[in-house]
């Protein structure tokens, strides 16, 4: 296997990705003390990462699933659900949090999965030609060597979720920046892309 392009894929996975520390953050304090809550961020996380690879893999091989004009649209996702976590966290704001955190739940996977397919929904447009241009094999080692670094992720996001003055931050502040977070990143989606017209 070839240590360049191993290095190669970290750097390209590190710089596409950087982003999704801080939502991985976000997910992991709002699922806080809550049973399972790990385990479905984590799920959530590869099943909308093996989503943009699924894509970006077909789209290297010549089959579009994916228009790249409606790319943009995926901001809806993230937007929504931001827009949704607003309207929790203003029904609730003034449960205990006990009664917050038996109404929540923690984070469902397929929320995490499609926050996660929409904030990267742009990588798509970064890995196709890459993949494109590196062959089966090389394809192969970039795909290995994400869903590794993957689980870096995760474990980074968690650290920092639980670093006892982030953990205080994000435990008083999380249900104001969860939202936040969702709507700017679907807002940047949507107007870089230029969706609508943006």
């Amino acid at each position: 296997m070839n240590v360049g392009i191993i290095g190669q894929a970290a750097g390209l996975f590190a710089v596409t990705n950087i982003d999704d520390i801080l939502v991985l953050a976000l997910f992991f304090a709002q699922g806080a003390g809550i049973k399972g809550a790990a385990r479905n961020i984590a799920m959530g996380q590869y099943l909308g990462f093996a989503a943009i690879l699924a894509v970006a893999v077909a789209a290297a091989f010549g089959a579009t699933f994916l228009p790249e004009d409606a790319i943009p649209y995926l901001g809806l996702l993230p937007l929504a659900l931001g827009v949704k976590a607003a309207v929790q966290a203003w029904r609730h704001r003034n449960d205990s949090d006990e009664q917050k955190e038996a109404k929540e739940g923690g984070p469902k996977i397929l929320e995490v999965a499609a926050v996660t397919f929409a904030n990267g929904g742009d990588n798509i447009g970064v890995y196709v030609p890459v993949f494109a241009t590196a062959g089966l094999g090389g394809m192969s080692v970039y795909v290995v060597v994400f869903l590794i670094l993957l689980a870096v992720w995760i474990a980074a996001g968690r650290y920092f979720a639980t670093r006892p003055l982030i953990a205080k931050a994000l435990s008083r502040w999380g249900h104001v920046l969860m939202p936040a977070v969702l709507i700017g990143i679907g807002l940047l989606i949507l107007i870089e892309g230029g969706a609508f017209g943006l």
